[in-house]
């Protein structure tokens, strides 16, 4: 199933164990390189420490927010060293520029969908500014049209390109 960000940003961090709210998942860590969900930073509830919950520690995700077996799966940063690199990227892509490999301009990332069992992000939303788009519509992108990912801007797949390359591949060759 596909959630938009905003169900699985700024929500409750729940425990099994503790049978209540332990957090809130406040941001989201995200690969650019796959454009995969690989965790959340978490205010933690009984402190004020700002810990990380990795995707693979997440039970469920719930529209009552982050189901997990225990508190304990919460980390500080300084204790995920493979995952340190992505930490540093700081990655946000809510705001990134979406251009085609031509130079058309699409806007800004508005919104993104992500695939709740494989915390892929497969759909991206781009949307212009009021004046420059009076019909105020958004673009989807699939995650397959993505060619590349800057710190800047992610460039995709010119649409029409792909089109008139399957129209010329499925004419009829004269005999």
């Amino acid at each position: 199933m596909l959630k938009l960000s905003e169900a699985i940003i700024d929500i409750p961090v729940l425990s099994l164990r503790a049978g209540n709210q332990v957090g809130t998942a406040t941001e989201l860590i995200i690969n650019p390189n796959n454009l995969k969900i690989e965790g959340w930073y978490v205010h933690d509830r009984f402190g004020s420490k700002k810990l990380i919950l990795l995707s693979s520690d997440v039970r469920e995700l719930s529209s009552r927010g982050l189901i997990i077996n225990d508190q304990e799966v919460l980390s500080e940063t300084e204790e995920l060293v493979r995952l340190k690199p992505i930490i540093e990227i700081g990655f946000i892509l809510i705001g990134k520029q979406v251009v085609s490999q031509s130079g058309r301009k699409y806007g800004k990332v508005t919104d993104f969908a992500a695939e709740t069992e494989s915390l892929l992000i497969k759909k991206i939303y781009a949307g212009q500014s009021i004046i420059k788009n009076l019909t105020g519509g958004s673009t989807s992108i699939d995650r397959t049209q993505v060619i590349e990912i800057t710190n800047t801007k992610i460039i995709i797949e010119d649409p029409t390109e792909k089109a008139s390359e399957r129209a010329v591949a499925a004419s009829p060759v004269n005999s």
